[in-house]
Protein backbone atom coordinates (compact mmCIF):
# COMPACT_ATOMS: atom_id res chain seq x y z
CA UNK A 1 0.00 0.00 0.00
CA UNK A 2 1.21 3.27 -1.18
CA UNK A 3 1.76 5.84 2.01
CA UNK A 4 0.45 9.55 1.86
CA UNK A 5 3.33 12.10 2.13
CA UNK A 6 2.86 14.20 5.59
CA UNK A 7 1.50 16.87 3.83
CA UNK A 8 -0.91 15.28 2.19
CA UNK A 9 -2.34 13.67 5.10
CA UNK A 10 -2.48 16.73 6.84
CA UNK A 11 -4.46 18.42 3.96
CA UNK A 12 -6.76 15.43 3.68
CA UNK A 13 -7.79 15.75 7.68
CA UNK A 14 -8.01 19.73 7.40
CA UNK A 15 -10.37 19.08 4.83
CA UNK A 16 -12.56 16.50 7.43
CA UNK A 17 -12.44 19.00 10.03
CA UNK A 18 -13.91 22.23 7.50
CA UNK A 19 -16.51 19.69 6.07
CA UNK A 20 -17.88 18.44 9.78
CA UNK A 21 -17.64 22.14 11.43
CA UNK A 22 -19.17 23.50 7.88
CA UNK A 23 -22.18 20.92 8.73
CA UNK A 24 -22.72 21.34 12.04
CA UNK A 25 -23.09 25.16 11.19
CA UNK A 26 -25.74 24.60 8.77
CA UNK A 27 -27.29 21.74 11.26
CA UNK A 28 -27.08 24.67 14.06
CA UNK A 29 -28.78 26.94 11.70
CA UNK A 30 -31.74 24.86 10.74
CA UNK A 31 -32.63 23.83 13.89
CA UNK A 32 -32.49 27.71 14.80
CA UNK A 33 -35.09 28.31 12.11
CA UNK A 34 -37.43 26.08 13.59
CA UNK A 35 -37.13 26.78 17.47
CA UNK A 36 -40.19 29.57 16.94
CA UNK A 37 -43.37 28.67 16.33
CA UNK A 38 -45.77 30.78 13.70
CA UNK A 39 -49.44 31.28 14.92
CA UNK A 40 -51.65 32.40 11.71
CA UNK A 41 -54.74 33.77 12.00
CA UNK A 42 -57.03 34.48 9.15
CA UNK A 43 -58.93 37.46 11.27
CA UNK A 44 -62.56 37.89 12.09
CA UNK A 45 -63.95 37.29 15.48
CA UNK A 46 -61.28 35.27 18.12
CA UNK A 47 -62.84 32.35 19.67
CA UNK A 48 -61.68 32.19 23.18
CA UNK A 49 -60.79 28.49 22.76
CA UNK A 50 -57.89 29.56 20.08
CA UNK A 51 -56.93 32.42 22.23
CA UNK A 52 -56.01 29.51 25.36
CA UNK A 53 -54.46 27.85 22.45
CA UNK A 54 -51.86 30.55 21.76
CA UNK A 55 -51.44 31.13 25.65
CA UNK A 56 -50.90 27.65 25.75
CA UNK A 57 -48.54 27.44 23.02
CA UNK A 58 -46.59 30.10 23.77
CA UNK A 59 -46.05 28.94 27.09
CA UNK A 60 -46.97 32.46 29.29
CA UNK A 61 -49.40 31.02 31.36
CA UNK A 62 -46.46 29.73 33.19
CA UNK A 63 -43.70 32.14 32.49
CA UNK A 64 -43.32 34.90 30.04
CA UNK A 65 -45.05 37.63 28.71
CA UNK A 66 -46.59 39.21 25.57
CA UNK A 67 -46.18 41.81 23.56
CA UNK A 68 -48.69 43.26 20.65
CA UNK A 69 -47.84 45.38 17.68
CA UNK A 70 -51.08 47.83 16.65
CA UNK A 71 -49.01 49.37 13.81
CA UNK A 72 -51.30 47.69 11.16
CA UNK A 73 -54.41 49.45 12.91
CA UNK A 74 -55.21 53.22 11.36
CA UNK A 75 -56.38 53.16 15.31
CA UNK A 76 -53.60 51.83 16.88
CA UNK A 77 -54.70 52.42 20.67
CA UNK A 78 -57.68 50.65 19.70
CA UNK A 79 -55.90 47.82 18.14
CA UNK A 80 -53.68 47.32 21.59
CA UNK A 81 -56.61 47.73 23.74
CA UNK A 82 -58.61 44.97 22.09
CA UNK A 83 -55.25 42.93 21.30
CA UNK A 84 -54.57 43.36 25.40
CA UNK A 85 -58.06 42.64 26.54
CA UNK A 86 -58.59 39.07 24.58
CA UNK A 87 -55.78 37.65 26.42
CA UNK A 88 -56.37 39.65 29.91
CA UNK A 89 -60.04 38.16 29.36
CA UNK A 90 -57.96 34.50 30.11
CA UNK A 91 -56.03 35.59 32.87
CA UNK A 92 -52.64 36.71 31.35
CA UNK A 93 -51.45 39.91 32.91
CA UNK A 94 -47.88 39.79 31.57
CA UNK A 95 -49.54 41.54 28.24
CA UNK A 96 -47.89 45.42 27.22
CA UNK A 97 -48.08 47.03 23.67
CA UNK A 98 -45.89 48.29 21.86
CA UNK A 99 -47.00 51.17 19.24
CA UNK A 100 -43.56 52.02 17.34
CA UNK A 101 -44.54 54.60 14.56
CA UNK A 102 -41.28 56.15 13.80
CA UNK A 103 -37.49 54.84 14.80
CA UNK A 104 -37.72 57.56 17.21
CA UNK A 105 -40.42 55.11 19.46
CA UNK A 106 -38.24 52.49 19.07
CA UNK A 107 -36.17 52.50 21.87
CA UNK A 108 -33.61 49.97 23.09
CA UNK A 109 -35.31 49.00 26.04
CA UNK A 110 -38.91 48.25 23.78
CA UNK A 111 -36.19 46.52 21.31
CA UNK A 112 -34.95 44.32 24.19
CA UNK A 113 -38.15 43.45 25.29
CA UNK A 114 -39.58 42.41 21.66
CA UNK A 115 -36.73 40.01 21.50
CA UNK A 116 -37.18 38.51 24.75
CA UNK A 117 -41.24 38.05 24.58
CA UNK A 118 -42.74 34.61 24.64
CA UNK A 119 -45.08 35.93 22.32
CA UNK A 120 -45.41 38.85 19.88
CA UNK A 121 -49.44 38.86 18.27
CA UNK A 122 -49.70 41.75 15.20
CA UNK A 123 -52.64 43.28 15.04
CA UNK A 124 -54.99 43.41 12.12
CA UNK A 125 -55.52 46.58 10.19
CA UNK A 126 -53.30 47.41 7.15
CA UNK A 127 -50.37 44.86 5.95
CA UNK A 128 -48.68 47.63 3.91
CA UNK A 129 -48.98 50.23 6.69
CA UNK A 130 -47.24 48.10 9.24
CA UNK A 131 -44.18 47.06 6.54
CA UNK A 132 -43.46 50.50 5.76
CA UNK A 133 -42.99 51.29 9.30
CA UNK A 134 -40.96 48.24 10.53
CA UNK A 135 -38.99 47.34 7.40
CA UNK A 136 -35.11 48.03 8.06
CA UNK A 137 -35.72 48.89 11.25
CA UNK A 138 -34.69 47.33 14.76
CA UNK A 139 -38.27 46.21 15.18
CA UNK A 140 -38.35 43.78 12.20
CA UNK A 141 -34.93 42.31 13.65
CA UNK A 142 -36.06 41.40 17.12
CA UNK A 143 -38.79 40.14 15.38
CA UNK A 144 -37.11 37.74 13.83
CA UNK A 145 -34.52 37.29 16.48
CA UNK A 146 -37.03 36.44 18.86
CA UNK A 147 -38.85 33.86 16.27
CA UNK A 148 -35.22 32.26 16.05
CA UNK A 149 -34.64 31.90 19.87
CA UNK A 150 -37.88 30.16 19.91
CA UNK A 151 -40.74 32.84 20.45
CA UNK A 152 -44.32 32.87 19.18
CA UNK A 153 -45.07 35.02 16.69
CA UNK A 154 -49.06 35.58 16.08
CA UNK A 155 -50.75 37.67 13.95
CA UNK A 156 -54.32 38.27 12.92
CA UNK A 157 -55.99 39.62 9.22
CA UNK A 158 -53.16 41.90 8.19
CA UNK A 159 -50.83 40.59 11.31
CA UNK A 160 -51.31 37.46 8.82
CA UNK A 161 -50.32 38.77 5.66
CA UNK A 162 -46.84 40.04 6.82
CA UNK A 163 -45.89 36.37 7.68
CA UNK A 164 -44.81 35.44 4.07
CA UNK A 165 -41.64 36.63 2.73
CA UNK A 166 -44.09 37.80 -0.81
CA UNK A 167 -46.58 39.50 0.89
CA UNK A 168 -50.17 39.85 -0.76
CA UNK A 169 -51.12 43.79 0.01
CA UNK A 170 -55.08 43.50 -1.42
CA UNK A 171 -54.13 45.48 -4.55
CA UNK A 172 -54.57 44.91 -7.65
CA UNK A 173 -52.65 46.48 -10.48
CA UNK A 174 -55.30 46.40 -12.97
CA UNK A 175 -58.22 47.36 -11.53
CA UNK A 176 -56.76 50.15 -8.85
CA UNK A 177 -60.64 50.85 -7.43
CA UNK A 178 -60.76 49.02 -3.92
CA UNK A 179 -63.86 46.68 -3.84
CA UNK A 180 -63.06 43.77 -1.99
CA UNK A 181 -63.68 41.32 -4.87
CA UNK A 182 -61.38 39.66 -7.47
CA UNK A 183 -62.85 38.85 -10.25
CA UNK A 184 -60.20 38.02 -13.00
CA UNK A 185 -57.61 35.72 -13.03
CA UNK A 186 -55.19 37.91 -15.21
CA UNK A 187 -51.25 38.04 -15.53
CA UNK A 188 -49.97 41.29 -13.49
CA UNK A 189 -52.25 42.23 -11.31
CA UNK A 190 -52.27 40.88 -7.87
CA UNK A 191 -49.43 43.28 -6.20
CA UNK A 192 -46.93 41.44 -4.19
CA UNK A 193 -44.47 43.11 -1.71
CA UNK A 194 -42.04 41.97 0.93
CA UNK A 195 -43.16 40.78 4.11
CA UNK A 196 -41.26 39.61 6.96
CA UNK A 197 -40.59 36.22 5.80
CA UNK A 198 -40.94 34.21 8.56
CA UNK A 199 -42.91 31.80 6.91
CA UNK A 200 -40.60 30.99 3.91
CA UNK A 201 -41.82 29.01 0.83
CA UNK A 202 -46.02 30.05 1.33
CA UNK A 203 -47.92 32.48 0.77
CA UNK A 204 -50.64 33.70 3.31
CA UNK A 205 -54.36 34.68 2.04
CA UNK A 206 -56.81 35.84 4.97
CA UNK A 207 -60.71 36.02 5.52
CA UNK A 208 -60.09 33.48 2.84
CA UNK A 209 -63.63 31.44 2.61
CA UNK A 210 -65.98 34.37 4.14
CA UNK A 211 -64.69 36.87 1.24
CA UNK A 212 -64.20 34.63 -1.75
CA UNK A 213 -60.52 35.12 -2.39
CA UNK A 214 -60.04 31.92 -4.36
CA UNK A 215 -59.54 34.17 -7.69
CA UNK A 216 -56.69 35.99 -6.03
CA UNK A 217 -54.77 33.14 -4.48
CA UNK A 218 -54.65 30.95 -7.60
CA UNK A 219 -53.66 33.63 -9.37
CA UNK A 220 -50.65 34.67 -6.84
CA UNK A 221 -49.99 30.44 -6.79
CA UNK A 222 -50.01 30.59 -10.98
CA UNK A 223 -47.22 33.45 -10.88
CA UNK A 224 -45.17 32.02 -7.88
CA UNK A 225 -45.17 28.42 -8.96
CA UNK A 226 -43.02 27.79 -6.11
CA UNK A 227 -45.00 28.73 -3.13
CA UNK A 228 -47.57 27.22 -1.37
CA UNK A 229 -50.47 29.38 -0.94
CA UNK A 230 -52.74 29.30 2.06
CA UNK A 231 -55.81 30.37 2.27
CA UNK A 232 -56.62 30.93 5.77
CA UNK A 233 -60.53 31.53 6.84
CA UNK A 234 -61.51 33.79 9.65
CA UNK A 235 -61.87 32.53 12.85
CA UNK A 236 -59.94 29.84 12.07
CA UNK A 237 -55.57 29.84 12.39
CA UNK A 238 -52.54 27.45 11.55
CA UNK A 239 -50.06 26.51 13.95
CA UNK A 240 -46.40 26.86 12.39
CA UNK A 241 -44.07 24.47 13.41
CA UNK A 242 -40.65 24.11 10.74
CA UNK A 243 -42.47 22.72 7.89
CA UNK A 244 -45.71 21.33 9.37
CA UNK A 245 -49.24 23.69 9.64
CA UNK A 246 -51.51 22.30 12.02
CA UNK A 247 -55.49 24.12 11.75
CA UNK A 248 -57.30 25.42 14.87
CA UNK A 249 -60.29 27.10 14.99
CA UNK A 250 -63.49 26.79 13.95
CA UNK A 251 -63.46 26.99 9.92
CA UNK A 252 -61.08 25.51 7.25
CA UNK A 253 -57.62 26.25 5.90
CA UNK A 254 -57.66 26.19 1.71
CA UNK A 255 -53.52 25.10 0.45
CA UNK A 256 -53.10 25.82 -3.56
CA UNK A 257 -50.15 24.08 -4.97
CA UNK A 258 -48.55 24.46 -8.79
CA UNK A 259 -47.88 20.72 -9.26
CA UNK A 260 -46.82 21.50 -12.97
CA UNK A 261 -44.76 24.56 -12.15
CA UNK A 262 -45.92 25.71 -16.13
CA UNK A 263 -47.93 28.81 -16.17
CA UNK A 264 -49.71 29.91 -19.38
CA UNK A 265 -50.84 33.40 -20.63
CA UNK A 266 -52.57 34.18 -23.43
CA UNK A 267 -54.47 37.28 -23.90
CA UNK A 268 -53.56 38.49 -20.59
CA UNK A 269 -54.88 35.49 -18.96
CA UNK A 270 -53.40 33.02 -16.85
CA UNK A 271 -54.19 28.95 -16.93
CA UNK A 272 -52.42 25.89 -15.64
CA UNK A 273 -52.71 22.68 -15.39
CA UNK A 274 -51.92 19.75 -12.74
CA UNK A 275 -53.02 22.45 -9.68
CA UNK A 276 -53.60 20.80 -6.35
CA UNK A 277 -56.21 21.72 -4.11
CA UNK A 278 -56.91 20.37 -0.64
CA UNK A 279 -59.72 21.77 2.05
CA UNK A 280 -58.18 21.03 5.82
CA UNK A 281 -60.64 21.19 8.66
CA UNK A 282 -59.89 22.09 12.55
CA UNK A 283 -57.19 19.37 13.56
CA UNK A 284 -55.80 18.72 9.83
CA UNK A 285 -52.13 18.94 9.75
CA UNK A 286 -49.72 20.00 5.77
CA UNK A 287 -47.00 20.48 4.69
CA UNK A 288 -45.94 23.70 3.59
CA UNK A 289 -43.52 22.42 0.99
CA UNK A 290 -43.82 18.81 0.33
Amino acid sequence: MKKLKPNVMVAIILSVIVVSCTNTVQNDANEAVTKGKLFIIGGGKRPAAMIRDMIHISKVDSSGYIVVLPMSSEFPDTAAYYGIKQFKDQGIENTFSFNMQTIEDMTGSKIDSLKNASLIYISGGDQNRFMEIVSNTAVYSAIHEAYLNGSVIAGTSAGAAVMSKKMITGNEHKYPEYTGYFRTLEANNIEIKEGLGLLQNGIIDQHFVWRMRMNRLISVVLENPEETGIGIDESTAILVEGNTATVYGNYQVIVIRHKSVETKIVNGLLGAENMELNVFLPGSQFKITE
